[in-house]
Order: structure tokens, then C-alpha cells, then sequence
């Protein structure tokens, strides 16, 4: 089967033939229909240190995968051959992250995966593959950090920092919890799509939030310019919640987190309930993740566009498009 490899920090991702996986017991394959492209790919190219997470090399990326089970291994009998499943990243309990596609084992960067069954999810009908692998970590994410890691409610005034994929998702689903929500992207050609996700208004700095006293900001960005200016811009008595990595050290400034009682949060992934509750939400219409195609060969390319922060809304590819397989909907 082809799959696209990671050989490791700074080394280009190539195209290569590879073994059909086999399932042991408690594991699947999963024929992948869509795969999702995400930032935290470009941290695990660049060498990044992932903390308690540890990434073998070479190995395949792709840590959004959906597809149609093709293989079940001994002892699997909660699912079957045909059935259409979600990979969840699951982070919660943050024990469960030791079976993480594309992380500890080949991920979804192929045409087929090896999936631990605690980690499927049935996709309901009304659920593209490609909505489904993108909501494992893109939309499963942000709706933690809004919905747990924030505590947001209805009546909640919200600030979102970063308005690409994760944020997009994030505005939406604050708008959906009942609260105000404001956006904060440098480009402000990010601001048109975040306006039709429901926020009130968006600026370009994150420290013209702190006149709209809110009472979370969730920061996707995790940069210098953002995560410090977070802390100081919310209420006193607020809480930020950290999602992105966008910087390895963040200047915190000290005195407003103390003195203010501001409570800064560490946000990572997604439980595999918060994952079906994701996909309830997308089979009702109430969410709906801007998707967008390319083709599985040129995925390194793509990945150098995410890099480079050309892309808004979420990149998948389908690894067998070419295989004209009709396993379902993408």
C-alpha cells in the first residue's frame, strides 16, 4: 500500500510502498477514506518536543483518519468489516494517549491503518469521512477547550485567539454554547469566516479584547503576542485556556495572573465521548467544518502551505482516491 513517511526532524516526507497491516488482538484496519492535515504534524516534522508524547521515526503521520473497517483482529467484537469509524485522539484520560495515530504508531497518512479498538467511533449517517476525521482532533479539540477546559455558558463573553482551523471551530461552538464570542486573528481575511461562525466582532490584537472584559479567552495560537496579552485582557477572575504551540516559551506576566486570580489552563485533545458528542453535533447541522481537498501526492506541498499559514479552515486527502473505492460518502 502507499503511505506518506516521516523519517525524521527535517527531513522531507516522502511517498513510499509499504506492507498491508495486520491486526492483532484488539485492533482493526481501517481503510482510511480522509485524513485530516494538521499543525501538530508541522510540530512533530520540526523536531518540537512533544513532552510525555513520544514519536518513533520512520513512521507514518495522519492522527485525523476515517474510514471502513476492513480487518478485525482477536477479541474485537464490539465492531465489525464494513462498519464506518472515527480514529479518536484520545487524550482523556491523558493515560489513553499511548495509542495516538501517527504519534506511537503509523497513522492515517495511508490507505489503510492499524486503529486500537478503545480508540473507534462509529460515524452517524449524515457524516462525510472526511467531517468525521477532521472532527477527531480539529473540532473534538476546540469543543474541550471551550466546553471543559473553559467551563463556557450561556451568557459567557468569549474571546478566540486564532481564527484558522481549530479557532474557527472554537467560535462556533462558544456561539452554540450561548455565549458572546469574539475573534482575534493578525490576517484580517480570517475575520469574514469567523463572523459567519457567530462572533460579534474580531480584532486583530489580542489585547483589544480587555474592553470587552472577557471571561475566557481561549488562545489557539500559543505565541508570544497572544498568550501573555491573554492574561492580562481577561476579566479579573477569568481563565485562559492554551491550545496552541506556537511558541516553545511563553512570557507570562506574573503579576496579572496572580494579583488578577486569572486562571491559566493547558488544554490538549479530546475524550472519545466529547469525540461522539462532536459527531451528534455535525449529523444535526449545527456544526459544519470548513473542509478543504488535496490530493494525497501532494500532501507534502500542503503541508508546506500550512506551514507557511496559507490555509483557512481544515486540509484532508483521501490516501485512496485513486483506488476508486466506493466505501461511503466523502
Amino acid at each position: 500500500m502507499k503511505a506518506i513517511r516521516f523519517a525524521g526532524a527535517g527531513r522531507p516526507l516522502s511517498l513510499e510502498t509499504v506492507p498491508d497491516p495486520e491486526p492483532g488482538p484488539g485492533w482493526v484496519v481501517v481503510d482510511i477514506e480522509a485524513a485530516g492535515l494538521c499543525h501538530s504534524d508541522l510540530h512533530i516534522m520540526s523536531g518540537m518536543d512533544l513532552g510525555d508524547l513520544t514519536v518513533k521515526s520512520p513512521v507514518t503521520l495522519g492522527h485525523e483518519g476515517a474510514g471502513v473497517i476492513s480487518s478485525v483482529g482477536e477479541g474485537v467484537g464490539d465492531f465489525a468489516v464494513g462498519d464506518r469509524v472515527g480514529i479518536a485522539l484520545v487524550t482523556h484520560p491523558v493515560e489513553e494517549a499511548r495509542f495516538a495515530p501517527g504519534v506511537g504508531h503509523d497513522g492515517a497518512f495511508a490507505e489503510r491503518e492499524l486503529a486500537h479498538v478503545s480508540t473507534l467511533v462509529r460515524i452517524p449517517d449524515g457524516v462525510t469521512f472526511a467531517e468525521a476525521a477532521v472532527a477527531t482532533d480539529s473540532v473534538a479539540t476546540a469543543y474541550h477547550a471551550v466546553r471543559a477546559a473553559g467551563s463556557v455558558r450561556q451568557g459567557a463573553t468569549v474571546g478566540v485567539v486564532g481564527l484558522g482551523g481549530l479557532g474557527l471551530n472554537g467560535v462556533r461552538i462558544a456561539k452554540l454554547l450561548g455565549a458572546t464570542v469574539y475573534g482575534v486573528d493578525i490576517n484580517p481575511a480570517a475575520h469574514g469566516p469567523a463572523f459567519e461562525a457567530g462572533a460579534t466582532a474580531c480584532f486583530q490584537d489580542t489585547r483589544e479584547l480587555v474592553a470587552e472584559r472577557p471571561d475566557v479567552i481561549v488562545d489557539f495560537v500559543g505565541a508570544a503576542t497572544t498568550t501573555g496579552p491573554a492574561v492580562e485582557s481577561v476579566r479579573p477572575g477569568g481563565r485562559v485556556v492554551l491550545v496552541g504551540l506556537g511558541a516553545a516559551v511563553a512570557s507570562i506576566p506574573v503579576a496579572s495572573l496572580v494579583m488578577r486570580n486569572v486562571q491559566l489552563i493547558g488544554s490538549l485533545g479530546a475524550s472519545k465521548e466529547e469525540l461522539r458528542e462532536v459527531y451528534e453535533l455535525i449529523a444535526r447541522g449545527a456544526l459544519k467544518p470548513a473542509v478543504q481537498e488535496v490530493p494525497f501526492a501532494e500532501l507534502p506541498a500542503a503541508m508546506d502551505r500550512l506551514a507557511r499559514g496559507e490555509v483557512r479552515g481544515r486540509l484532508y486527502t483521501r490516501p485512496r482516491a485513486d483506488l476508486r473505492v466506493g466505501a461511503g460518502t466523502v
